[in-house]
């Protein structure tokens, strides 16, 4: 008979470190059955569908139809806090969103699992774009391919500088 309760054990296991974990093995067991590529595909599904509830919830609290451009930044950074990121706006102009970060939601399980990153990818490109009618969402940092920290670009119109031939497009509808 064991001597100690299973509950009285320091095994560091809440839901949220299990939710983490379960996530870094999926994306990992995908990366590793289909490559990087297409495992980033099937998140970005996954992204497309958090992104279009997210857009949902964004438009009904700020009681609009469509989010202007300050507003879709307020609400990047918002959700991304919500979910424990350190994002945070680094400029705004007609152009484009900049965002920094320097904690991902995901934490350390993230790293060496780039095909994560299409979540944010495609959350930012899916509420910009259902706002703004375009988006072109360029990860020029990312945590997971070990940079320390993220460098976001949300473009709002196609770039015409060296960021036209990176990053992922997006479209309203």
């Amino acid at each position: 008979m064991l001597d100690t309760n299973a509950e009285e054990l320091s095994v560091e296991l809440n839901r949220d470190i299990f939710l983490r974990n379960l996530l870094r093995e999926l994306s990992g067991t995908l990366e590793d059955l289909v490559g990087l590529e297409e495992a980033s595909g099937y998140i970005s599904l996954v992204g497309q569908k958090i992104g279009d509830w997210l857009n949902t919830e964004y438009r009904r609290e700020f009681q609009t139809q469509r989010l202007p451009v300050d507003k879709i930044a307020r609400a990047l950074v918002d959700l991304k806090a919500r979910i424990e990121g350190g994002f945070e706006l680094a400029s705004l102009d007609d152009q484009k969103i900049v965002l920094t970060n320097t904690t991902c939601p995901f934490g350390d399980k993230v790293i060496g699992r780039k095909s994560l990153c299409m979540m944010t990818s495609t959350v930012f490109g899916t509420i910009t774009a259902e706002n703004n009618g375009y988006a072109k969402v360029v990860l020029n940092k990312t945590i997971a391919a070990g940079d320390g920290s993220c460098e976001v670009v949300v473009y709002l119109s196609p770039p015409t500088n060296g960021d036209a031939l990176r990053g992922i497009e997006y479209y309203e509808g």
